[in-house]
């Protein structure tokens, strides 16, 4: 019989394989500490940079929230006066929400570009639907933040209780003295300036106004929900494209967006560099800036009837069955066909 040899072992001194041990030990949590570190930042910028009108709806109603609760903990003193509640309440609901409607329409660049289509255009390609439509767009994304201002100051019920607190009938009240002014009730959203003999009484009126105040943002917050499924059950039903194209659409939009806006500061700090370098004969630039000199040589000014047609409103529209998804789209289109009387006509045609 065969006997099987035994092999030595091979011997590893021990502090070499310690050290390994510990290198590895210590590196691959690192790694995937650093990994998941990176996944979590770029999950957050693709966030953050999203043009979903939903996300930055939602981002907007967030920080509106936040806002209003900071408000309400910090800032919000009902002053307990017959005449004053009743302007200092509402004032904390309505003035606030009207700022930020305000804020939303001077922030949406549609409202921008059918301003620059009344000025350039006179209006006159606006037909009433795609008005409609446009201003539906300017005050549904507007609105968003003033809407929640408003439910979520009626859902916490401090200012509705301030504002209605002295309109409150005392015969309603189960053993609530009778003859009591105005001036009284107005002292019940400060508990400390109630009356010791009414002190029972403040506990039930202050249920009493919250539920006032909650029945009604709840009422609102159904309505809203409402309003908004039934304008896009008629944005779909009435849009000439289907839902694949119309998601397209928006991809394209903001894409073209974000490459006009970055190529027309590149073309912009271009044509200030060459303006400046002619009159001082010489222009300093960050290394990046000569790179981009180097790279694009020189940028030539854009006349301005180009900048007005490709500025202004617009809506969806097809050029022999081709679909042209911009104003700058279209007049690409018709600019490579060196066509310029049909551009002159085409550009003035909203849809």
């Amino acid at each position: 019989m065969f006997r099987l040899r035994k092999l030595p072992r091979r011997e590893f001194p021990d502090t070499a394989v310690n050290h390994t041990l510990q290198y590895y030990s210590q590196k691959r949590p690192n790694m995937a500490a650093a990994a998941l570190v990176t996944e979590n930042f770029k999950f957050m910028s693709l966030f953050f940079k999203s043009k979903d009108v939903m996300i930055f709806n939602g981002l907007i109603a967030l920080g509106t929230v936040a806002g209003q609760t900071a408000y309400n903990v910090f800032a919000f003193h009902c002053p307990c006066s017959s005449g004053r509640n009743y302007i200092y309440g509402l004032a904390a609901i309505g003035v606030p929400a009207l700022a930020l409607f305000l804020v939303g329409i001077m922030m949406n660049t549609n409202t921008w570009d059918l301003l620059s289509e009344c000025r350039l255009r006179q209006c006159r390609k606006l037909s009433g639907a795609s008005a409609f439509a446009l201003l539906g767009n300017i005050i549904g994304r507007a609105i968003v933040a003033p809407l929640t201002w408003v439910v979520i100051s009626l859902l916490q019920g401090q200012a509705y209780t301030c504002a209605l607190s002295e309109f409150i009938d005392p015969s309603t009240l189960e053993g609530f003295p009778s003859g009591q002014l105005p001036e009284v009730m107005a002292k019940f959203p400060c508990q400390e300036s109630v009356p010791k003999e009414l002190q029972g009484f403040w506990v039930e009126i202050e249920r009493r106004l919250k539920f006032e105040s909650q029945l009604i943002g709840w009422l609102l917050v159904a309505g809203m929900s409402l309003t908004v499924f039934v304008m896009l059950c008629m944005k779909r039903c009435s849009s000439p494209l289907g839902y694949q194209q119309e998601d397209y659409w928006s991809v394209y939009r903001s894409n073209e967006k974000t490459l006009f806006q970055r190529t027309a500061a590149v073309h912009a700090r271009l044509l200030a560099a060459e303006n400046i370098k002619s009159f001082f004969g010489f222009v300093a630039l960050e290394k990046e800036e000569k790179e981009e000199l180097a790279e694009h040589q020189s940028a030539n000014p854009i006349c301005s009837t180009d900048w007005n047609r490709v500025t202004g409103v617009y809506l969806y529209r097809e050029k022999n069955g081709l679909p042209l998804y911009s104003r700058l789209n279209k007049w690409a289109t018709y600019s490579q066909e060196n066509n310029l009387e049909a551009l002159e006509k085409e550009m003035d045609v909203l849809s």
